[in-house]
């Protein structure tokens, strides 16, 4: 395993062995329980960009090196110390971190215990899958502080979890522990207290063992057919899979199947 930091808050470790090709995205602001500061957020976005253009990074899981938060939102702290004019200049740096996990090209999944609030939870939005152990307690409370989820949560969570459901969650800012949090949708695995990288790792193994063209592709399809109607959205799939049928993916990955041997994916 090697590791990378980005800034002072963000580490990247690149994993081998049975996790190879899974890169592990690092929330490392433990002090702060990993709110999101500026520095912060600008870090984040330059790891995602090297991610994103890492042709060896298959899988990306995003985890947190606090023992009981993945990250409670926004640094408000600092944000009580900013002008207008401050709070217009970070914008943009806020939204690259949360733009920045959400439009990795890879897939993507969030290792969640404890809090993940606001900005926290929309960081594990913006993932596809969300893995969480029982500790874990989501939500968007951000009306309770005067402002609305400007992460992507008023825009992810209808599309995880129906219109009126995520109206009454943001509206209420209400807390919501893990079981019902699964219940609902919130979240997508549960597993024991404790485990939820350890599980979040071997998932992206799992996902990581196959072709990295294929995975692209497939988050391609997924992520800009979503919404549309049923021919439109078929119309994004047949493209994406134009772009794989003739890869050598697809003809590594054939003639694996046929000899009953492990793929050797070329990645082109």
């Amino acid at each position: 395993m090697t590791e990378e930091r980005y800034g002072e808050y963000v580490l990247v470790r690149r994993h081998g062995d049975g996790v190879g090709h899974v890169a592990e995205l690092v929330l490392d602001r433990p002090k702060a329980m990993n709110a999101v500061s500026t520095e912060m957020a600008r870090s984040i976005a330059g790891a995602c960009a090297a991610l994103g253009a890492d042709r060896d990074v298959r899988v990306v899981v995003l985890t947190s090196t606090h023992e009981r938060a993945f990250c409670v939102g926004a640094d408000l702290k600092e944000r009580n110390s900013f002008s207008d004019a401050d709070l217009v200049r970070q914008r943009p740096v806020a939204r690259g971190a949360y733009t920045g996990v959400l439009e990795l090209p890879v897939p993507t999944v969030a290792a969640v215990h404890g809090f993940a609030l606001g900005g926290g939870f929309e960081l594990a939005l913006s993932c596809d899958v969300i893995v969480a152990d029982g500790t874990a307690v989501v939500g968007l409370p951000e009306v309770s502080v005067g402002v609305i989820p400007g992460g992507g949560g008023t825009q992810l969570l209808p599309r995880r979890v129906g219109a009126a459901r995520a109206a009454e969650l943001i509206f209420t800012a209400r807390r919501v522990e893990v079981a019902e949090a699964r219940e609902l949708g919130l979240v997508d695995v549960l597993v024991e207290d404790g485990r939820d990288r350890e599980e979040a790792l071997a998932l992206g193994a799992r996902m990581a063992a196959n072709s990295p063209v294929g995975l692209r592709a497939a988050k391609r399809a997924l992520r800009l057919g979503h919404g549309l109607d049923l021919r439109a959205g078929l119309e994004v799939e047949d493209a994406a899979w134009r772009a794989v049928a003739f890869s050598g993916d697809r003809a590594e990955g054939v003639a694996a199947f046929n000899e009953k041997r492990r793929a050797q994916w070329p990645g082109e």
